[in-house]
Formats: C-alpha cells, sequence, structure tokens
C-alpha cells in the first residue's frame, strides 16, 4: 500500500515511543509531541481531517464536534475502556465507529486498588512523609497507629473485570468480599470470589469497612456516593476510589473527613480533574494519586496494540474486535 492510501490518523495524546512508531509505520499519523490535550478547536480540525481519530479520556467528543466531522472520519478509536466522554448516540448517527481497549487495565487497576486499601488504613503516606520532614524520633509503642486490614469487610461497588480482579486480591488479605451491582453475579461467580450481594447499596456502606468503587460513570452513577451515603459509613470506614472522579460528590467527602465522619480516602480521580477539591489537600487521612491507577508500561503499550488491531481491521474490511455498541 502506497503512503497516500494510507489512513490518515490523528492522536491526541503523546503515547509510548514502541506504540507511536509502530502507527507511523502501518499508517499516515499526526502524533502530539508535547502531551498537552487539544484544545476543542484542535479536535475540530483533527476529526475534519482524520479517518481514525485515537483519543483519550481528557477529549470531550461531544455532538457538536462529531457532526462537524469531516466526511472520511469512519473510526473514533478510543485509547483507553471508558467512552464516558464521546458521545456515542451523535457518532452512531452518522455512522462512525467507536472502538475501546477493555480488559487491558483490569489487573493493574486491581493491583493499584489493593495499593490503596492497604496504604490508607495503615497511614503509609502519612508515615513517609513523618520521617522526610526530619521528624522521626524511632520507634514509639504508639507512633502512626493504623488499621488492621485482615479480618475487615471490603464492599465492592461494581463488580464487573476490574471489581472481581480485586474481590480475588482481597482474599490473600483476609477480606470478606461483600458487592453491590445492579443484579447478583451467577451463583459459581459468586462463590468462587466468595462474595455476598447485597440489592441496597446504603445497608451495604453501613456494613463494611472499606469502599472501593469500581463501576463505571453514567448519569445514574453520578454523585452515587453523597453526604446521605457517606454518613452511612462507619467511623472508621475507608473509602477507594479509582473509577470516575464524579462517582463522589467531592465537597461531601471532603467534609466528612475533615469531620471525621469516616477515617480516611485513596483517590485516583476527581470530579473535577485535574483540580482537587482544596480541602482535599490539607488533609493527611486521604491519599491523593495523579489517575495512575492503569499506569505501568506494559498497559500502555496493550491499549496501543488494541488501538492498531481495530483499526487495521476496520480498513481490512473486518469486524472491529472491540466495536462499542450504542446506549439503549
Amino acid at each position: 500500500m502506497s503512503s497516500s492510501k494510507k489512513p490518515k490518523i490523528v492522536v491526541t495524546r503523546t503515547l509510548p515511543d514502541s506504540v507511536e512508531k509502530r502507527l507511523s509505520d502501518l499508517f499516515d499519523t499526526q502524533l502530539n509531541s508535547n502531551d498537552s490535550p487539544y484544545s476543542q478547536s484542535e479536535l475540530i480540525r483533527a476529526v475534519q481531517g482524520a479517518d481514525v481519530l485515537v483519543p483519550t479520556l481528557t477529549d470531550k467528543i461531544d455532538a457538536e464536534l462529531i457532526n462537524g466531522a469531516g466526511k472520511n472520519l469512519k473510526l473514533i478509536a478510543n485509547f483507553g475502556a471508558g467512552t464516558d466522554h464521546i458521545d456515542r448516540e451523535a457518532a452512531h448517527a452518522k455512522g462512525i465507529l467507536i472502538t475501546n481497549t477493555p480488559d487491558v487495565l483490569t489487573q493493574d487497576t486491581a493491583d493499584f486498588v489493593l495499593a490503596l486499601i492497604l496504604a490508607v488504613p495503615r497511614r503509609l503516606v502519612e508515615a513517609d512523609m513523618l520521617v522526610r520532614s526530619g521528624k522521626f524520633t524511632g520507634w514509639t509503642p504508639t507512633g502512626i497507629l493504623g488499621q488492621r486490614v485482615r479480618g475487615k469487610k471490603l464492599g465492592i461497588i461494581g463488580m464487573g473485570r476490574i471489581g472481581q480482579a480485586v474481590a480475588r486480591r482481597a482474599h490473600a488479605f483476609g477480606l470478606g468480599v461483600h458487592y453491590h451491582n445492579r443484579g447478583p453475579l451467577s451463583a459459581p461467580i459468586e462463590n468462587e470470589l466468595g462474595a455476598r450481594y447485597w440489592d441496597d447499596l446504603d445497608e451495604m456502606l453501613a456494613a463494611v469497612d472499606i469502599v472501593s468503587i469500581n463501576c463505571p460513570y453514567t448519569p445514574q452513577t453520578h454523585h452515587l456516593i453523597d453526604a446521605k451515603r457517606l454518613s452511612n459509613m462507619q467511623t472508621h470506614g475507608i473509602l477507594i476510589n479509582t473509577s470516575r472522579g464524579e462517582i463522589i460528590d467531592e465537597s461531601a467527602l471532603a467534609k466528612a473527613l475533615v469531620r471525621g465522619d469516616i477515617a480516611g480516602a485513596g483517590l485516583d480521580v476527581y470530579e473535577h480533574e485535574p483540580k482537587v477539591h482544596p480541602d482535599l489537600l490539607t488533609l493527611q487521612n486521604v491519599i491523593l494519586a495523579p489517575h495512575i491507577a492503569s499506569a505501568t508500561l506494559e498497559s500502555r503499550i496493550e491499549m496501543g496494540e488494541k488501538v492498531m488491531i481495530n483499526i487495521r481491521a476496520l480498513f481490512d474490511g473486518h469486524r472491529c474486535p472491540d466495536r462499542v455498541l450504542p446506549p439503549r
């Protein structure tokens, strides 16, 4: 195939070197060398001249942008699993396919959830800061006392791939597994995970010690964890969120942490990302991570490979393996 016939691919963020090289070898690829998010005007120009747009979760692919796309745009090959930043109805109405990169991030994200589950109750970051500040004067019987993890009850909100991977890891640390989902898992999977299903989220929140949010962001899950639900948690409770920031009312969370209504939180995502509620920045009982739950080199390379597989499938006349269907 001559270079003039290669599909025009626009990539909105900097990807690992090996992924960018392979994309450039296979396609007529426009890369983003400075890794700054595209402005909306830059996105508009991109979709007007591209056959394929490769966006990330930081790009707002709304109906206006999609309807203004050039006639050649055939595919939005999202670099990521979540597609709530893309107007799927508008894309499908215009005959533009959407693909994502499922399954790649599950294990790395679950590892990070467990890291937060261990680090928050044991006050690991606070302990690190104590040593770095020069205030560590030696061992004492009551220094940086945390909570024991073993024997606690973990409540998982959203028992999809990541939730189930978290459950499997939780057993290794002696955590009892509870979960809230749109519906119960099949009996064999429930038995394998040793997990108890709660139809009522409020009842589960009151019964468990640690809560991990692993559900997708939808209009129905916006502020799913609000002031009322935070008040249902136990005062020694820990809240972990590696899903989407908008699922938690961040202002209500900050107030709950300041008042001691819950003991701590571990956050990797934020309601107004990259902005973080200013009160959270001052608290020692919360760990704040910069959206890195899936950030391993291996995962990013695998994501890039999935993007390329979907693009090649389309232009080779095959069905894209990771096609995202329109919402029902």
